[in-house]
Parts: structure tokens; C-alpha cells; sequence
């Protein structure tokens, strides 16, 4: 028995050469029958291996129109938040000023509300303070269009917030709170507003938390100097003039910020901030229940020590080297809690009450949620390379 290539002589070989390329031919043309016969019956439509194919089916000449139902994470947490969101006109009076006819209130700007409260027939929205700021009068617009007056409650500049109340009879959805420090970095936010006016109301857009626990210089007066650092979340979720106000919200349809400010420059693009929720609530609050913002003071102005160059934290603050987190007295308020508890100028903050400081959103935030007016308060902080220890006696007398 020989192998399968052995040829024994060469009359062998040709034969069987020519018997093997009449197969061949045989085989192509079959082959090739079969392939005109599929291509020339209508509606075969060969199977490439997909599990999915699309095909579109022409009647008359004419394509159907298919109508798919898409569904999301992003478009089940509009469906639960967006009804909340409302559109928050500022109205001021207006008029000629040689006429003794009474003036007429008129809208100067519009910006985004969220109702977070609907109880005995009265709902209560959140805003931004510079969103009615100067308003003598403010109109609600809900998500269906319909126009509700509504009056301020309270507001308080320092975090620009304000909340105001209107009957609740038309209102559809209350907000759903959820816990913002739970977010992570890259989470998928979405931003529900009005950009530019209620022309666009109810806009969304996306992003992610590009940041957390970001501190921004804010000039409330327009003196063009810093003011106030607000504590905020960073987001590249598009946030434009009129979304002010509005709702960022995390895929489970939650509350997790008020939108309240972006940088925009030519040289910056998407870096949006929102205030936390779980920063504003206590603020939300105070204001629904005394119509301001009631907090402790310690009568300072501050700055992160990570904003110090080094050769200052050595010459001027005279640090010890393993200290580099922690916050730094810029001024003392002359009559306030610091000033009477003896702190000065360049005093290095890294403890209160025993907790660790690393930098001023973590000290408003254990003044703010942890004390009291009236309340003591220690604090640990460096002069000149010694640590010292301060007890505080909070009052309410300055604007920290």
C-alpha cells in the first residue's frame, strides 16, 4: 500500500491530474449556479454570521419608517427628575421715571429652580441667590408651561442659595435627595435646566464629577476682589447662563447638586461647578425656617496652605517640614471669636476639636455641621513652629 502523493509512474500522474481538475470545474460552476440562483430570489438575504441583522423593506419604492423605543440609565433619571425642574423669572419694577403712573414689573432674567418640597397645598423650590437677586416680585414656570407666582422665602449670598414659596396644587414631582458625598470622580451626572431662557427649557446635558470638594474664589460685591471660597462640585456637564439654579442629578434620577456657576473664557471649556446637595440642605433648612442663614462665626479670613509656595511656608510661616496640609489665618475680624480667643495672622490651622483640618472646605465643614452659636471650640493651630491650642467661643459677628 502506498501513500496518498506517491505516483508510481508518469501516465499515472496524468490522469489522475486531469480527473482532479475536471472535479474542480465541476465544483466551481455548481458553486457558482447556486450563488445566482440565492442572488436572484427577492428577500434572501445571505447570513453573515451576525446574530442581528437590519434590513430595510421598501414597499413601492418608499421606506418605512421604524419607530424604536430607546431607554437608558440617562433617560429613566430624566424621566424621574425633570418634572422638578422649573423655570425661575426674576420680575422688577420698571417704569418711566418722570411718569406718576405705577411702574410695571418686568422680567430681567430667567434662571432654573428645583421644587424639593410639596406639603399642605405649599411647595418650596430652590434656587440660586443671584437668580432673585433684586426681584420684587419672582414667576415659577412649571415643566407643562403652566405659570405659578411665588414669593422668597430666604436667601443667603454666602452660598448662593435661596428658596422660595408657591402653591403646590399644580405641581407634578418633588425632587428625590441623594447623597453627594457618595459620588465618585467620572460618575455620570446629568444637568436639567433652562439655558438661555425658557425658550430651552429643560435642556439636558451630560458629563461626569470631574471634581470633588473644589474650593472657588467668588467676588460677591463686583469690588473685584475675592470674597468668599463656595464649596463645589466640578463638572464638564454643559452648564450655560439660565441654568443657574437648576438640577444636577446622578442615573438613580437624584438631587446631588444646584448648578450654579462655570468658568467661561476662550481659554476654558467644560469646567462647570454645582453646589452639593448634602453641603446645601442645612443651608435649605435654616432658610425655610428662619428666612436666613444661621451660622457660628470664628471671625477669620482663610487660605488652603497648599496655596503657599514652600520657600513662605519656611519664611514666613516658619512650618516644620511635615507640615503641608492644614489652613492659614489670612486676617482676624477685629471683636470676633478668634481675635478674643488670642489667634493671629499666619496661625496654621490642622485641628479642631481634635479633628484633622487639611483645608477650608473641611473646617466650614465641621464649623458648619458639628457646632453651634454659643458653642466652644478648640483649635489647633501652628505659630511660628510651635503648635498652640486656641478655645473658641463661636458667635454669630463676622462673615466666615
Amino acid at each position: 500500500m502506498g501513500y496518498y502523493n506517491q505516483t508510481p509512474n508518469g501516465r499515472q500522474k496524468s490522469s489522475r491530474l486531469g480527473t482532479f481538475a475536471a472535479g474542480v470545474a465541476g465544483v466551481a460552476a455548481g458553486a457558482l449556479l447556486v450563488w445566482l440562483l440565492f442572488y436572484s430570489m427577492p428577500g434572501l438575504i445571505p447570513d453573515n454570521g451576525n446574530d442581528t441583522q437590519i434590513v430595510q423593506q421598501e414597499t413601492e419604492g418608499r421606506s418605512d419608517s421604524v419607530s424604536v423605543d430607546i431607554t437608558t440609565d440617562v433617560t429613566d433619571a430624566v424621566d424621574i427628575a425633570a418634572d422638578a425642574v422649573v423655570g425661575v423669572t426674576n420680575l422688577q419694577a420698571a417704569g418711566d421715571f418722570w411718569s406718576q403712573s405705577p411702574q410695571q414689573e418686568q422680567a430681567v432674567g430667567t434662571g432654573s429652580g428645583v421644587i424639593y418640597k410639596n406639603e399642605n397645598g405649599t411647595a418650596h423650590v430652590v434656587t440660586n441667590h443671584h437668580v432673585i437677586d433684586g426681584a420684587s416680585g419672582i414667576e415659577v414656570t412649571l415643566s407643562d408651561g403652566t405659570k405659578v407666582d411665588a414669593t422668597v422665602v430666604g436667601s443667603d449670598i454666602w452660598t448662593d442659595l435661596a428658596v422660595l414659596e408657591m402653591d403646590g396644587a399644580d405641581v407634578q414631582a418633588v425632587a428625590q435627595f441623594g447623597d453627594s458625598d457618595a459620588l465618585k470622580q467620572g460618575e455620570t451626572v446629568i444637568a436639567i435646566g433652562n439655558p438661555l431662557g425658557l425658550d430651552f427649557s429643560g435642556s439636558v446635558t451630560t458629563g461626569v464629577v470631574s471634581g470633588k470638594d473644589r474650593a472657588v474664589p467668588v467676588d460677591l460685591d463686583g469690588d473685584g476682589q475675592e470674597d468668599w471660597q463656595a464649596e463645589v462640585l466640578q463638572t464638564d456637564a454643559a452648564i450655560n447662563p439660565g441654568n443657574s439654579g437648576g438640577a444636577l442629578v446622578n442615573l438613580a434620577g437624584q438631587l446631588i447638586g444646584i448648578n450654579s456657576m462655570k468658568i467661561a473664557t476662550s481659554a476654558v471649556e467644560g469646567i462647570g461647578f454645582s453646589i452639593p446637595i448634602n453641603s446645601a440642605m442645612p443651608v435649605i433648612s435654616s432658610l425655610e425656617e428662619n428666612g436666613e442663614m444661621i451660622r457660628p462665626s470664628m471671625g477669620i479670613t482663610l487660605l488652603d496652605l497648599i496655596q503657599v509656595p514652600r520657600v513662605d511656608r519656611q519664611e514666613t510661616l516658619n512650618l516644620p517640614e511635615d507640615v503641608t496640609e492644614g489652613v492659614v489665618i489670612n486676617s482676624v475680624v477685629e471683636g470676633s471669636a478668634a481675635e478674643e480667643a488670642g489667634m493671629e495672622q499666619f496661625d496654621v490651622i490642622v485641628e479642631m476639636d481634635g479633628v484633622e483640618i487639611t483645608d477650608i472646605i473641611e473646617l466650614r465643614q465641621h464649623l458648619y455641621n458639628e457646632k453651634t452659636i454659643g458653642d466652644t471650640m478648640t483649635v489647633s493651630a501652628y505659630r511660628n513652629g510651635e503648635l498652640m491650642e486656641f478655645e473658641l467661643e463661636l458667635v454669630d459677628n463676622s462673615a466666615l
